[in-house]
């Protein structure tokens, strides 16, 4: 099969990853997936990415012809976006946007991780990290007890960058999660967890070989 697409290197499970494809669902983008598995990450993705995270998308083109990498999730949603966005996921507030978003990457995400790992932080208890990621999760509330989606009445950039990680935060104890008192958020990442587009996002793919058959994503 010969088919030139831009190449996504994936991880199922990786909000980062679920992000970079949530975004090129949205803009209605093809791309060639390669999933990766994180403990025998392929040379061909280290090749052009040597800090080898996920995602990568490789293959872009710019006005110059020139082969492009680009390694950081928030820079492929933002790049599919700029592409194509047939559901108008860039009209709102971007500044707005932006803030959220990076105080999911910046803060949330620190708390989240030793939430979830807090075997390896002994310095606070896992309720403690829970509790200061709770503070981004008010935030969240608040929001979301004005309108359905972040920044109003439709999905944006915002929903789209933020509830991976959300999702990571709940899953690390369902029961106290859905316990706490954020109904807002609650029925709001469920109803991303029974999105179709999420569906999509999270359907399994067998990891990639080279040798293997082209997948063509989504």
């Amino acid at each position: 099969m010969s088919i030139s697409l831009p190449r996504l290197y994936s991880f199922r499970r990786c909000p980062y990853a679920m992000r970079a494809r949530l975004g090129l669902l949205f803009a209605e983008l093809q791309v060639e997936l390669r999933e990766v598995v994180l403990k025998n990450k392929p040379p061909q993705m280290r090749a052009i990415s040597p800090k080898g995270t996920v995602p990568v998308l490789e293959g872009v083109e710019d006005g110059n012809a020139e082969r492009l990498v680009i390694e950081e999730s928030r820079e492929i949603l933002e790049w599919a976006l700029r592409q194509n966005d047939p559901q108008g996921l860039l009209n709102v507030d971007l500044a707005s946007a932006n803030s959220l978003i990076d105080q999911n990457d910046n803060g949330f995400k620190y708390w989240l991780d030793r939430y979830k790992y807090a075997d390896r932080h002994p310095e606070l208890t896992q309720s403690e990290y829970r509790q200061r990621g709770e503070v981004f999760l008010q935030v969240l509330e608040q929001l979301l007890a004005k309108n359905k989606y972040l920044l109003g009445g439709k999905i944006s950039i915002a929903d789209i960058g933020i509830m991976p990680f959300v999702r990571q935060f709940a899953h690390v104890d369902q029961e106290v999660f859905y316990n706490l008192p954020y109904p807002h958020l609650q029925q709001w990442l469920r109803d991303w967890l029974e999105h179709p587009v999420f569906q999509r996002v999270m359907i399994k793919f067998q990891p990639w070989q080279k040798g293997n058959e082209i997948v063509v994503f989504p």
